[in-house]
């Protein structure tokens, strides 16, 4: 009974450790200001992953009459899109971290 126990308590943990080394597990942000002449640090890059380096790098340019976002897909830390030294500087700090 009891070495049953265990053996079942011991097969969950291990589930549960894997199903968690894909989620969100990792988190960078770097907020910049792309126009030097005006405004402040309201532009952004933002890394989610999960243990694998897989997710999103999304970023924000925002200026004085318009916002763009854009969303570069992450795999093994890297993007088949390149990345700005914003972008880059989010992956790495999210590389670093646990959320």
């Amino acid at each position: 009974e009891t070495g049953a126990r265990v053996e079942a308590v011991d097969k969950l943990a291990r589930r549960l450790e894997k199903d968690a080394y894909h989620s969100l597990q990792h988190l960078g942000i770097v907020r910049f200001n792309p126009f030097h002449d005006t405004g402040s640090d309201q532009s952004f890059a933002i890394a989610l992953a999960d243990g694998h380096g897989n997710g999103v790098v999304l970023s924000s340019l925002h200026g004085r009459d318009m916002t763009r976002v854009y969303a570069k897909p992450l795999s093994g830390w890297a993007s088949n899109y390149s990345l700005t030294e914003e972008e880059k500087e989010a992956v790495g700090l999210a590389r670093q971290e646990r959320a």
